[in-house]
């Protein structure tokens, strides 16, 4: 056999080896999934597809039970606490850290006995074999972060001296800088983490590379991407070379999609160990006679064959793998990798009953929550989801598992979007709505038009008038719209009384049981909550198509910026009214010279610990107790029941309240300047009558009434959420009492643990059973979604997501990125990238830039001087407050978290729906 080659495995393998290796050495035969402890993530793998019978190299695993043993002089200690303390931007740190810890384990060196045991090991695969000598970390190839590539692997290694070599580098490599980095920005604790080393006799190839069992790029979970050049797969891997690539899709086994690379580097093996990298310059290949049609170096049945093997490496492990593969001079098939793709986002946690292609809808995107929800505000929705699918002749079997168009992927909210696409009527209304709620996802939708899958097959409203007239009549939407359109004074006094009688409508009897307790959350979100949206949302959807007619009636004399003069310093906005509150709040405490003294420069905690303690200033004692007396029921994220509310914890608005007080009174207060655009809404209604007046009286009667009534009503937008919140936060509160009575009796560890289950599994607690290892494993599911930067918009039933596919993201021009206009106005000044609310600091004029924004990130638009939006469209939440407070913003902005860097200097144009820099894109905040 030609040494290069590897042997098929032997089926007695575990013999090879011999018991004297003690636990120092494992055959990759004998290593399975759940021994990853002992052999780490490669490793483990590699067994597993050792064992389904799958093309493995042979080899052998030293195990993590060897690092420990060689390490178990001491010295890494002191580096491991340095590490707990370290900041994870503190890049220096961490390097120094890193590069002290590698050279305690250099200066280790192999113990006797497990060089004696790797020695034998390594004879036993034969004399001189080449082999690939692999690093394989405990907290390496999982299904929640690959670590690919932060550790070092040392390919066509020669003899017994240079693999004990090999295998002291690759212990190092566990310290590298990027690993170090990688495991302290993932959470990972350093010390837990050890080293194994694969040795695997060496696939000398004649072609290599990588193959996805599913798109990484789309998210198609029936895509399969395979990656080859010639040689070996490290040119791949590395990024050396430009590789072929192809695209399969397996449920019809056809190839769609075959790319030829450039080919320009290739690595191989030497003779006697080692590798060459072999360079081709494009200027020589150029001058070569080619053929004008480059041959893929993989043939069509060769490229069948891979994506077939794939998909068994997919069934084995259940889940999409990106693997790395070899074929040798003999032309075999060999795997020499497999991991979890961890990039992909996940599919929706149920199927659709309906065959067919289904497209879902991110609805906590569009209401500005990026962050996952808890397990019981995953819950809370379905219930509030359930009572509108109700209320609109639906029928919703159980209205704890949501309504049938209801879908959670990523813990997250998603709506399956088919029947609107499918619909003439939906294709053209809903669309336009999320035109001004988040402009991204209205263009993804219209993208799926010309999609065949979601071809038109509903030609008629009929469906949509059986399901819109049942809550209209219920809710006596036209009696709203009437009142409001002919008596606005008896329209906002319903309004106000509406808004009075909620607190007593989510009232529960303090005697109530727990059982009784969980049924009242049941009862408020299922059944009272909605309630508020058909009653108040008529009012302010008048008050914006009024302002739409005015614009029908002057057409060219009314320009999209003086419409937005219009609806700036709107009355009636519940949101802007806390904001004005905080800040005259902020304004009380500026008044007293000591309260300022005695606050300013101290960390948010410890305000809040004051506050608790009663010992803030006077004048900030009562002034904080009062405004969460009125808006303590909010909170950011406040749709998830999991999220503590301000009155639960007042952090984040003492922390305003703090930075407030820095910044000193001036004439351009956020309530001075409220008054003054108010004023201008006032003067410019005034030109508008005028023009109209021009045309006739009759013209100015109506401008005037249409424009009265955009100024009362369009501010109600913000009140039916505000409604819901307080639905939501009186839920809250009972589960809160709940969690309480279920901590005392040991069945979850603390009350707050409750919001890690869900309305079934807290009554299965109340029943006895100790749910203590299922919240831990949701807590670590859901930090683990804390992590996730990237949420798509809209999701495709067989994971793709439209705006990854090409043409789903646009072109930008160099230097700029679009978006959709928000508020007018041009701003130019340093960036903040700001990811949560809570403690964020902004200085007064910088431009905000944020993936999204609710109303708990309000506090900071008043020192704002512009902001930038990743989701929303010009009517969402973060647009209609940017433009109360005359703040120029764009939102609707792919990526802008990424691409715009703090510090730097941009400018909006929110008239333009651009933000542009001399460097938009270069690099990472």
């Amino acid at each position: 056999m030609d040494s290069q080659q590897p042997r098929e495995q032997p089926h007695d393998s575990g013999k090879r080896f011999g018991a004297p290796a003690g636990l120092f050495i494992l055959d990759i035969a004998d290593v399975r999934a759940p021994m990853l402890p002992d052999v780490g993530g490669k490793a483990a793998n590699l067994g597993e597809l050792a064992s389904a019978g799958l093309p493995v190299p042979p080899g052998f695993c030293l195990t993590t039970d060897a690092y420990r043993h060689a390490l178990s002089g001491g010295g890494l200690q002191m580096v491991l606490s340095s590490l707990v303390e370290a900041d994870a931007s503190d890049l220096d740190q961490l390097n120094g850290l890193a590069a002290q810890a590698r050279s305690l384990v250099l200066d280790a060196g192999i113990p006797a006995e497990v060089a004696q045991a790797l020695r034998s090991a390594y004879e036993q695969l034969g004399e001189n074999v080449p082999v690939a000598v692999r690093s394989s970390a405990t907290a390496e190839d999982l299904a929640f972060a690959s670590f690919a590539g932060q550790q070092d692997t040392y390919l066509n290694v020669v003899g017994v001296d240079s693999v004990q070599d090999a295998v002291s580098r690759c212990w190092a490599s566990l310290w590298t800088d990027r690993a170090v980095t990688y495991r302290t920005i993932n959470g990972i604790d350093h010390a837990s983490v050890a080293l194994a080393v694969v040795v695997q006799e060496m696939v000398d190839s004649a072609t290599a590379g990588v193959m996805f069992t599913a798109n990484p790029v789309t998210g198609n979970r029936y895509e399969t991407v395979i990656d080859a050049s010639p040689g070996l797969g490290e040119a791949v891997v590395s990024g050396a070379v430009n590789p072929d690539q192809y695209v399969v899709d397996v449920r019809r086994g056809v190839i769609v999609k075959k790319t030829v690379g450039d080919r320009l580097v290739e690595i191989r093996s030497t003779p006697g160990g080692g590798t060459e990298r072999i360079e081709r310059s494009p200027e020589a290949s150029r001058q070569q006679p080619r053929d004008p049609s480059p041959q893929p170096c993989l043939s069509d049945s060769r490229i069948l064959a891979l994506a077939r093997l794939g998909r068994k490496v997919q069934d084995h492990y259940g889940a999409p793998q990106d693997t790395e593969w070899a074929i040798d001079d003999a032309g075999k098939l060999w795997l020499t990798q497999a991991r979890p793709i961890t990039t992909l986002y996940p599919l929706t946690t149920r199927t659709p009953s309906a065959p067919g292609e289904h497209a879902f809808l991110n609805f906590s995107l569009a209401q500005g929550l990026t962050r996952p929800l808890t397990p019981m505000g995953l819950a809370g929705i379905r219930l509030i989801a359930s009572c509108v699918a109700r209320t609109a002749a639906f029928d919703v079997p159980d209205p704890r598992s949501g309504p049938s168009p209801y879908y959670e992927a990523g813990q997250r909210i998603f709506f399956d979007l088919t029947a609107v696409l499918r619909s003439r009527i939906g294709r053209t209304i809903v669309p336009r709505v999320f035109d001004v709620m988040e402009a991204r996802s209205a263009a993804l939708m219209r993208g799926l038009f010309d999609d065949p899958r979601f071809t038109v097959t509903t030609r008629t409203p009929l469906k949509l008038f059986r399901h819109v007239a049942p809550v209209a009549a219920k809710y006596r939407v036209p009696e709203s719209l009437f009142r409001g359109l002919f008596r606005p004074d008896s329209a906002m006094k319903r309004v106000g009384r509406l808004s009075s009688e909620l607190h007593s409508t989510f009232a529960v009897p303090s005697e109530s049981t727990a059982h009784q307790r969980l049924g009242h959350v049941q009862r408020i979100l299922g059944e009272e909550v909605f309630a508020t949206v058909p009653q108040v949302l008529p009012l302010p959807a008048l008050g914006f198509a009024m302002l739409a007619l005015v614009r029908r009636i002057l057409g060219e004399q009314a320009s999209y910026d003086e419409l937005q003069t219009v609806i700036r310093g709107l009355p009636n906005n519940v949101t802007t009214e806390m904001d004005l509150a905080l800040w005259q709040l902020a304004s009380q405490i500026r008044e007293d010279p000591d309260a300022v003294a005695s606050m300013a420069g101290k960390p948010a905690a410890e305000l809040v610990q004051q506050y608790r303690d009663g010992n803030l200033p006077p004048v900030a004692q009562s002034g904080v107790e009062s405004f969460l007396g009125a808006f303590g029921h909010r909170a950011v994220a406040e749709i998830d029941l999991g999220m503590p509310r301000w009155s639960d914890e007042p952090t984040h608005i003492l922390g305003v309240v703090a930075n407030y007080l820095r910044l000193g009174a001036g004439a351009d207060s956020p309530d001075q300047q409220f008054e003054k655009a108010a004023r201008e809404a006032d003067d410019q209604v005034a030109r508008f009558v005028a023009r109209a007046r021009a045309k006739s009286p009759a013209h100015a009667v109506v401008v005037r009434t249409a424009l009265d009534r955009t100024r009362r009503f369009a501010g109600l937008r913000e009140l039916p959420k505000y409604n819901l919140v307080l639905g939501l936060a009186a839920a809250r509160e009972q589960l809160v009492l709940v969690g309480s009575q279920l901590a005392a009796s040991g069945r979850i560890a603390q009350a707050e643990d409750i919001f890690f289950l869900d309305l079934d599994e807290a009554e299965t607690a109340l029943a006895g059973d100790d749910l203590r290892g299922v919240v831990a494993e949701r807590r670590a599911s859901y930090e683990q979604e804390l992590r996730r930067r990237h949420i798509p918009r809209v999701l495709l039933s067989d994971g793709t997501e439209p705006e990854a596919t090409p043409g789903g993201n646009g072109q930008q021009r160099p230097g700029t990125l679009s978006g959709s206009p928000a508020s007018s106005g041009q701003v130019t000044a340093p960036a903040r990238v700001i990811m949560d609310p809570v403690g964020a600091h902004l200085e007064p004029g910088e431009i905000l830039v944020a993936p999204s924004t609710d109303p708990g990130w309000t506090p900071l638009f008043l020192t704002a001087g512009g902001l930038v939006m990743e989701m929303g469209g010009p009517n969402s939440h973060g647009a209609v407050v940017a433009r109360e407070y005359g703040i120029p913003a764009v939102v609707g902005v792919p990526d802008a978290t990424s691409r715009i860097i703090t510090g730097q200097r941009v400018t909006v144009d929110g008239a333009a729906g651009t933000v542009s820099t001399e460097n938009v894109g270069g690099g990472m905040t």
